[in-house]
């Protein structure tokens, strides 16, 4: 029997976030043909804390602010220790401290995703100069999870655009899907079934512009709707007493961090997105699988899930007006919103299968470790 191969994953914290939850279910779903490690540069987090329950090996460093060079020195001897083969970092700073423990144990090769960029996406010069000479030569293989972030390591950060490799995100597509009685399923969560209503998932951050999303929903002017808004964050109680300013308090519902999200996504008639910058969301995602027809923003990566009239609606960033539109064609063309809905879980399930992503992420770490997968 072929021993596992050892890989490690480093990321900034084990939090509930896109990548580290692919992290989490990666690890998992190859149990048997890895012998995972994650290396934490910040602290282990909540999901972290939960892998480590169930046996995983999950370690931080603490990073100091700004450049803690010794975290480099020990995340090379940790990986040494384990003899780690295949070091996969999630999102650039992590690659950075990686590929400088590379040069204190070259033996392993280096994986880096990028996941998201920020808005504005801007870098130093010197970065980019950095990475186009030294440490795009140190990454044995370079992946993004759609076109956008692609084009952002390309554009911005000065990576050889020719090298990347797309690998789309993916869902447990098993574990989202309409009701089959709508009715009850809102009332078991304690809602309103004569009701209807939108829901958003996502921190309270401000690339989330959460503030574009309540001033759409409340100059829609939809009654019988309301607003489930899952998730927490340094925003919370400015979101809240903008909700109040705007006169839809008593109709948005701020849920905190769910457990039971596609319980929520069951319970809702119609999926929205604001933020001012995105990758490929997995709640995105999520919202397709159960069948929702989305009201997002038309930036990042997410027309590349959601095309516009095709699976959702698409509205320019910042633009509450839009946004509203958007919500009014949906809840008033019921005809529209079910088209819409059933083509995005057709597409989910065609095409943004977790375990695809986690295949095709096994399948480079074979390669580059030049084994068969």
């Amino acid at each position: 029997m072929t021993r596992p191969l050892r890989v490690g994953f480093v990321v900034h914290v084990m939090q509930v976030a896109g990548a580290e939850v692919l992290v989490r279910e990666t690890v998992r779903r190859l149990a048997g043909r890895v012998r995972a490690t994650v290396f934490c540069l910040d602290s282990i987090g909540r999901i972290g804390e939960e892998m480590r329950a169930e046996g995983a090996d999950v370690i931080a460093f603490g990073r100091r602010p700004g450049r803690d060079w010794g975290v480099a020195r020990r995340l090379a001897a940790a990986a040494r220790e384990r003899g780690v083969e295949v070091m996969h970092a999630h999102q650039y700073t992590p690659f950075f401290y990686s590929a400088l423990a590379k040069l204190l144990n070259p033996g392993w090769r280096l994986i880096l995703t990028e996941h998201g960029r920020h808005y504005p996406d801007r870098v130093s010069p010197l970065r980019r100069a950095v990475n186009r000479l030294a440490l795009d030569q140190l990454a044995d293989a370079v992946t993004a999870c759609c076109h956008f972030s692609a084009a952002g390591l390309t554009r911005t950060d000065g990576f050889r655009g020719s090298r990347i490799e797309i690998v789309e995100n993916g869902i447990d597509v098993d574990r989202y899907g309409p009701p089959n009685d709508p009715a009850a399923h809102k009332a078991a969560l304690g809602l309103d079934p004569a009701r209807r209503y939108v829901v958003h998932v996502a921190r309270h951050h401000p690339v989330k512009d959460q503030a574009t999303l309540l001033r759409g929903f409340a100059a829609a002017g939809l009654d019988g709707v309301d607003l489930l808004m899952a998730g927490d964050g340094p925003l919370r109680d400015e979101l809240e007493a903008l909700a109040a300013q705007l006169g839809v308090r008593e109709r948005v519902k701020f849920l905190g961090i769910r457990t039971d999200v596609p319980e929520l996504m069951r319970a809702a008639d119609v999926f929205a997105l604001t933020s001012v910058s995105e990758a490929a969301s997995l709640t995105l995602l999520e919202a397709m699988a159960t069948g929702l027809p989305s009201v997002v923003t038309d930036v990042g990566g997410n027309p590349e899930l959601v095309r516009h009239e095709c699976e959702g609606l698409l509205f320019p960033r910042g633009d509450a007006a839009g946004c509203a539109a958007a919500f009014r064609r949906l809840f008033t063309d019921t005809a529209l919103a079910a088209r819409l809905g059933a083509a995005a879980r057709a597409r989910a399930r065609q095409r943004y299968r977790l375990d695809r992503t986690v295949d095709e992420y096994f399948g480079v770490y074979c390669r580059l470790a030049g084994r068969t997968s």
